[in-house]
Order: C-alpha cells, then sequence, then structure tokens
C-alpha cells in the first residue's frame, strides 16, 4: 500500500475508535430487522467512483459524511483512499467536524487531517465564488438534512446550487433519509420573509430529501434568475418516506439523537422568544423552561459547554419547565408547548424577539397567539397553502 494511502488509513482508525469511544456520537442507521439496509448515496461508491475518475473534485461536506458501510469512513478520507483527486473542501454551519456552536464564525484554513483548503460558506460568504471553483470539475453535496426548513444545510445547498449554475458546474447531490420525511406540517414561507433560516415557500416541516428539494429549487425557478444547476441526484436505496431513520452521528451539535430532531420543529420556535428549550444541557430541544417555577415542576439549569452551546440562553439561571425526553418518536410538530408558555408568561408581545418571524416565515402566526387563537384554529388557518405544497412535492418526490 502507498505511504499516502497509510497516512490516510491510519488516520481513519484513530477518528473510528474515538467515534466508537463516544457515547454521544448517536446511534447507528438501520432499518427494521424484516428490511434491507438502507444506503445512502455515499455507501454507493459503484455508482459515483466512475463519474470521479480523472476529475478535480471539491466537496461539501461535515461530520455526517460518512460511509456507514466503511465503518462510519469520512467521504474525504474515503475519496482519497481511492485515489480521487480531491481539491478542497465547502463546509456549512457548524464547521467541518461539526463541533461550532450554532451560529458561531466558520473561518477557511487548513484542515490538519488531509491538508485540504476547507472554505467556510457560513458567516459572510455563504457561495462558493467563482475563483473557489477555478480547479475544480465536479462538486459533492453530501450534508445529512432533518427535513425542517430553518436547518441552514439547505440554505447552504440553494447557494451551492446557484453557483453551480452560474458557473456551469457539475454538482452531484448525494441523498440520505430525512427522520422528519414522514409527513409535512407547520406555515409555508410568505414572500418578504425570506432569510438564511427560511428560503423557499415551503412549509416547516417539508418531508422532502435534499436531492428531492433540489429537484424543486430547480423545477419551480427559485435560483436566482431562475437559473437551473446542472445537478445529478445520487439516490438512496431501500427507503421510503414511510420508514424511520436514526441517523449513524450528530448532525449538529445540539441535535444529540433521535427525540432532539424529532422535536426539533416543534421547540425551535423558542428560539424566538427567551425560553430555554435545553442548549447548556446534555439534553437539547428534548426540555423546555424559564427562570420561574410557574412554567413547570421539571428543573435544568443552562450551562456554557464547549462543542454545543457557548453562551446559551439562560445561562446559569435555574429554570423550570418540562422534560419531554419520554415522548414517543412518532411525535409530530405540535404548536402546545409554545402556547402553554406563551399563556403562563404573560407578557404578550415581549415574549416574541425579532427572530420568531423568521422561523415561522409569516408574521401570521405570531399575530394569531396574540389573538389568543387556539393550535386547532392556528393549524386550519395553513392547510390551504399545505395542501397546494403538497401537489407540487408530488412531482419531485423520488421515494
Amino acid at each position: 500500500m502507498k505511504p499516502f494511502k497509510l497516512m490516510i488509513l491510519f488516520s481513519f482508525l484513530i477518528s473510528t475508535f474515538a467515534f466508537c469511544k463516544n457515547p454521544d456520537s448517536g446511534i447507528q442507521a438501520k432499518a427494521d430487522d424484516n428490511q434491507a439496509v438502507i444506503m445512502p448515496a455515499a455507501d454507493q461508491p459503484e455508482i459515483y467512483l466512475p463519474m470521479l475518475e480523472g476529475k478535480r473534485v471539491g466537496l461539501v461536506v461535515n461530520q455526517t459524511s460518512i460511509l456507514t458501510s466503511k465503518n462510519n469512513m469520512h467521504l474525504v478520507d474515503y475519496l482519497m483512499m481511492e485515489g480521487v483527486e480531491v481539491k478542497k473542501v465547502f463546509v456549512p454551519e457548524h464547521g467541518f467536524r461539526g463541533d461550532a456552536d450554532a451560529g458561531e464564525e466558520i473561518k477557511s484554513e487548513i484542515d490538519k487531517r488531509t491538508g485540504l483548503p476547507i472554505v467556510s460558506l457560513y458567516g459572510d460568504n455563504k457561495k462558493p465564488s467563482a475563483k473557489t471553483l477555478e480547479d475544480i470539475d465536479v462538486l459533492i453535496y453530501d450534508l445529512q438534512d432533518v427535513g425542517v426548513r430553518f436547518y441552514t444545510y439547505i440554505s447552504t445547498m440553494h447557494y451551492v446550487m446557484e453557483s453551480c449554475a452560474e458557473n456551469k458546474m457539475p454538482l452531484l447531490i448525494f441523498d440520505r433519509p430525512n427522520p422528519n420525511g414522514n409527513y409535512i406540517d407547520g406555515p409555508v414561507l410568505k414572500k418578504g420573509f425570506e432569510s438564511f433560516v427560511g428560503m423557499h415557500p415551503i412549509p416547516v416541516v417539508h418531508g422532502l430529501t435534499v436531492g428531492e428539494l433540489a429537484q424543486m429549487i430547480n423545477g419551480e425557478g427559485w435560483l436566482k434568475g431562475k437559473v437551473k444547476a446542472p445537478i445529478q441526484v445520487i439516490p438512496v436505496k431501500n427507503w421510503d418516506h414511510s420508514m424511520p431513520y436514526s441517523l449513524p452521528v450528530k448532525p449538529s451539535p445540539n441535535l444529540p439523537n433521535d427525540t432532539a430532531i424529532r422535536l426539533y420543529p416543534t421547540l425551535c420556535y423558542f428560539e424566538g422568544t427567551d425560553v430555554s428549550l435545553g442548549r447548556g444541557t446534555y439534553y437539547p430541544f428534548q426540555v423546555y423552561g424559564y427562570p420561574d417555577p410557574k412554567f413547570g415542576e421539571f428543573t435544568f439549569t443552562p450551562v456554557s459547554i464547549v462543542g454545543m452551546s457557548k453562551n446559551p440562553p439562560q445561562q446559569d439561571k435555574l429554570c423550570y419547565g418540562e422534560d419531554l425526553r419520554n415522548e414517543p418518536l412518532d411525535h409530530q410538530f405540535t404548536l402546545k408547548y409554545l402556547l402553554r408558555a406563551y399563556q403562563i408568561s404573560g407578557k404578550k408581545e415581549k415574549f416574541f424577539n425579532n427572530f420568531f418571524d423568521k422561523l415561522a416565515g409569516t408574521d401570521q402566526l405570531r399575530k394569531d397567539i396574540l389573538a389568543g387563537k387556539s393550535e386547532e384554529e392556528i393549524k386550519v388557518s395553513w392547510q390551504k397553502d399545505l395542501e397546494e405544497y403538497q401537489g407540487m412535492r408530488q412531482k419531485y418526490l423520488i421515494y
């Protein structure tokens, strides 16, 4: 074996050992015992390796870009071991290793393990420039999404697609299952409320894989100037939208397990308030609370945790609220915790901060809550939009 391959293999074995020792690394991707093993695109090298032969390759990846069939070997390490000419790595929010806090600046640098240039796509530079693509023949996007509109990996994909369209750069999208892919719900984003936490007129829980969404972005003309990116989706094998999926690694620092991922679309609305959703604990997006006993009997104290949450809301304050860690995994999007906290707070307009409408993708949800509407009344208000979206969604489904 060549010295370079030995170096990559040694690095891989070390990282694999560290992963296995870490109890918070997530749980192994699996299907039911009676089903065939779910195979994300990365686990199908027989399809993509021939496409990369003789090509200079760039990758949009992070810690989720692994081959479960190769003991969770990182896609970058695998491609380099196979002799693929990897030129550089582009990274989204949370960075290459996935250990940066939400909103934390991601810097462009040289990766110490591989020696590859790392180009940040988070912060001031969200879109690959023509210059960064000059020495690349094909770009690969392989990020594990969680199926929620305000999860920013799909915003990164939008900008990557736009750059590829403008620079005539082929883009391979390595698809992965959507752990919230079995339903759609929540308000559809309205024009004028676009931001990096919501770029498309889709509901909060959109029911698409990144491959399906990429096809929708192209098909509906959502890129600037209605350009179309030259994409090719490599689909997942042995999975469909009715099937549960447990992620093999944390998709981001504060989504440590299946329960957090299922509760994420529900509890993330607390980011638009001063109620804690558990950042600064080892069970984020599984609890919520506020420094006032009237919010509930369960207590927790958010603290600064390196690699998870450095400055969490309500830091070092005893919070009272609810523990949702025993919620069933078939749990779907609900407003009941948000409405309960709002009513208990008595703060009315002051309950919300400027981020709330961006998360909602509309100001109507906030107005409905202020008007005292029930969850049932609020959900009825977005059913027509969901029906229209469902019709559009059908055109782009792969699974």
